[in-house]
Formats: structure tokens, sequence, C-alpha cells
């Protein structure tokens, strides 16, 4: 990793205080899912590295203000890059690549690289690490299991057909496999049979 990278990520770990679904240790991941993804599908990385840190930035916002983390992400995105001089014709590319990543944004990924974070981003909302972080975000909201469940078949069962990229549908199958292996364990466990009297 260069030492720029190393700063965006140190700026980006000190935003994101706090632990929970979105927290640092998941912009890691996506940051490293990106790394896989964009070599194998010949992305800019210069564009696609930055956007993944730069990705959830500002998801303590958006739980403060109700501004949409995406938004305010690549406005924060834009200015940080800007403060450092980074090459002024990449930071479109990557304010665009911040905006498109939610699931629910409805704004369009128009590049591959934001193509790749998009994918990155839902990979790691899929398989244990979806799971784990599904079960995360219930506790934190004061939910349940079944409100988790409920979420892993409403939302993390449909990603795999949002993938954009071959080298993410090749992830995406396999954890989606596990997503549908541990609802049906869970159904057992949940609901398991009457004993014979």
């Amino acid at each position: 990793m260069d030492e720029e990278t190393a700063a965006m990520l140190d700026y980006v770990r000190a935003a994101l205080q706090g632990s929970g679904a979105h927290g640092f240790d998941h912009t890691l991941r996506v940051v490293g899912l990106c790394e896989t993804l964009g070599a194998r599908e010949s992305a800019d990385m210069t564009i696609l590295i930055p956007a993944a840190v730069f990705h959830d930035i500002a998801r303590p916002v958006e739980e403060e203000t109700g501004v949409p983390h995406e938004e305010e992400g690549a406005r924060m995105a834009a200015a940080y890059l800007e403060s450092i001089h980074y090459p002024a014709d990449r930071i479109p590319a990557i304010v665009h690549a911040v905006r498109a990543h939610r699931y629910s944004s409805g704004i369009a990924p128009e590049t591959l690289e934001a193509r790749v974070l998009s994918d990155a981003d839902n990979l790691d909302a899929m398989g244990a690490v979806g799971i784990a972080r599904t079960f995360m975000q219930a506790g934190a909201q004061h939910n349940g299991i079944p409100d988790a469940a409920d979420h892993i078949r409403a939302k993390l069962l449909n990603l795999k057909d949002l993938m954009y990229t071959e080298s993410a549908r090749e992830i995406a199958g396999r954890r989606h496999a596990l997503l549908l292996a541990f609802l049906a364990a869970l159904d057992d466990e949940v609901n398991p049979l009457p004993r014979s009297v």
C-alpha cells in the first residue's frame, strides 16, 4: 500500500470512530475486494481505490443529520482529494463512484470503477460477513432474530442478481449459496418439528 492510500485510510478511520455494520473494518474489506475485482476487471485503481476508501466516510453524518451518506461522502472525498492535490482529472470519477455505490441510491454506476465499487460493497453484505453484519445491525436497532432473517430474505438474497462484473458474479454465487444454507439451518432451529408422543 502506498503512503497516499495509507493517509486516506487514516483520514477515514478518524471519521469512522464507532464500530458496527458499516465501521472501518467494512471499509477495509471493501477496499480489499476492490483490489481483487479491479485487478481482474482492469479497472483504473487511481479512481477505484480512493472511491472504496471514502465510500462510507459519511455514515456517521447520515446517522446524525439524515443527509444521505453517499452524497456527503462524495463531497468529503472531493474536498480531501483537492486538499492533497490529487490529480484533478480523476476526482469527478471518484465522486461518481462514491455517489453511485449505494444499493438503494437509485444512481446508476456509469463507469467500470463505479460498478466494481458497487459490486464490492454488495459482496460485503453477502456470505458469512453479510450474516454477521446483519445481526450486528439488528442488535444495534434492538431487533431480534426474525428481523435479521427478514432482512436477509428481503435484501441480501437479491444482491447476487445485481452484480455488474463477471468477477463479482463468481464470488456472489458462493456467498449466495451460504446465505441460503444459513436460512435453511436457521429455519430448522427456530421452528423445530414437534416431538412425537
